[in-house]
């Protein structure tokens, strides 16, 4: 199986995320459902068109190259070894949704702020994980050049919505 699609879906459901992040506390309005829904799709079409720049770099790559079987291989396992960081954060991430969504307001609360707070601020690191591990999983330059395009597409999310969207809202 490819490393693709999981990746793809982890990689839109973090721009889903960082869409909202980059609303999030900027309006004091008490229901703010439909501007935090239009934030989550803005982050979910920006990082798909930037998501699309990994997606090319990995085409070029096999178009380019001479063998592409053997091509295809490395940067499948170099997504595997991408996606075997990925799998621990996102749990985490999904845990202290779940506990958000499911325990009582100040329970919940807490749960956002000692779950997903630092979570956010590890974001980088995860990528940097998933980076090194396309490379010790036999992906290669190949599996890093993608993984790295791929990982800066999605840290650039949120302050592309940010910037181009929210930069005034206060």
């Amino acid at each position: 199986m490819t490393p693709a699609v999981p990746l793809a879906f982890l990689g839109l459901v973090d721009a889903t995320c960082s869409g909202f992040r980059a609303y999030a506390g900027r309006d004091a309005r008490i229901r703010k459902h439909r501007p935090a829904v239009r934030a989550a799709l803005r982050g979910t079409a920006v990082g798909a068109l930037l998501l699309l720049a990994s997606a090319l770099t990995a085409v070029m790559l096999l178009l380019t190259a001479p063998d592409h079987a053997r091509t295809y291989a490395t940067l499948a396992a170099g997504g595997n070894g991408f996606l075997l960081p990925l799998i621990p954060y996102a749990a985490a991430v999904l845990l202290s949704l779940a506990a958000y969504f499911t325990l009582p307001f100040r329970a919940g609360t807490l749960a956002m702020v000692i779950g997903l707070g630092p979570l956010t601020l590890l974001r980088p690191l995860a990528v940097a994980a998933g980076c090194l591990g396309a490379v010790l999983n036999g992906g290669g330059a190949s599996g890093l050049l993608v993984g790295a395009v791929a990982g800066g597409a999605v840290l650039c999310v949120e302050p592309l919505v940010h910037r181009r969207w929210y930069r005034r809202v206060q």
